[in-house]
């Protein structure tokens, strides 16, 4: 496996892998690699001839006061979790290689942007556009593999793909949780032992939502209220918001149906987490 930090020497053996017929799927990470992102590579191994994993921690997609430079950092065992699993290559770039002095160009989006995370983190669409098209252009891979943990965001470079006629194809790949029922999140390591517990509050709320959809509850705004209900339990949880979407315009909806995307962000103390699932209804 390679480690390589420049732009020049990715391309260099793209290059190369791809005169030789080869298939290139690429795993986009900020690092600090858990199981989640040990599901892509291997999605990524089984589909492709050639796996290439990115780790760079983008400052364009965190606000002013967010946790920047205490996102947690361990290149080492990152490296070790993908030579394990068969990573061909990582690309661990400075920040002044992927954005040089004088950098002024910037990919953005409208309408799947202004909901969920995109209100109350209102640049950090803007940042993950912009850093997944230079990476898909150092890349270019046949296939690019994102978890549905992020929903918005996989609805959003989806879009992004298809309103730019990027030659990629966009695979999604399930949340993977730990055996608690807890969302895998390179986050989770901020929370302390009574904040960890408090925060199964996310995933029990998720079983909820789901239980109550499959009980035949369509209307939003009851499904919405009864998951808030449920959170308020939970001394140490504050709500960001809890909202029901459609899954291709992430906007809200009054009515279930179609593809539906029920999606919450809550902080645990200090620690903003995020959790959802997806459904597919047809109201006859």
């Amino acid at each position: 496996m390679q480690i390589v930090s420049t732009i020049k020497e990715v391309r260099t053996q793209v290059k190369e892998w791809k005169k030789q017929g080869l298939t290139i799927g690429f795993v986009p990470t900020m690092g600090y690699l858990h199981e989640g992102h040990a599901s892509l590579m291997h999605r990524a191994k089984k589909e492709c001839d050639k796996v290439v994993a990115s780790i760079f921690v983008n400052p364009m997609q965190f606000g002013v006061n967010e946790d920047l430079d205490s996102y947690p950092r361990d290149l080492q065992a990152d490296a070790k979790l993908c030579e394990s699993i068969g990573v061909d290559l990582i690309f661990h770039p400075e920040v002044e290689e992927m954005y040089e002095q004088g950098f002024c160009s910037f990919v953005d989006m409208n309408g799947l942007t202004k909901e969920l995370c995109g209100k109350s983190r209102p640049i950090h669409f803007r940042g993950v556009c912009t850093v997944v098209s230079k990476l898909f252009n150092i890349v270019t891979p046949d296939k690019a593999f994102f978890g549905q943990k992020d929903a918005q965001q996989l609805a959003v470079i989806r879009r992004m793909v298809k309103d730019l006629n990027m030659d990629i194809e966009i695979v999604g790949c399930p949340i993977i949780r730990e055996e608690d029922g807890l969302a895998k999140s390179s986050r989770n390591t901020y929370l302390n032992e009574e904040e960890r517990k408090a925060a199964l509050i996310l995933s029990q709320t998720i079983c909820l939502g789901e239980r109550l959809v499959r009980d035949g509850v369509r209307d939003a705004k009851a499904l919405v209220d009864a998951m808030k209900e449920n959170i308020a339990r939970e001394p140490l949880a504050k709500i960001d918001y809890v909202e029901v979407v459609s899954m291709d315009t992430i906007e809200k909806i009054e009515l279930l149906e179609g593809a539906v995307l029920v999606a919450m962000a809550v902080y645990i103390g200090k620690t903003r987490l995020i959790d959802n699932f997806i459904v597919e209804l047809v109201n006859l």
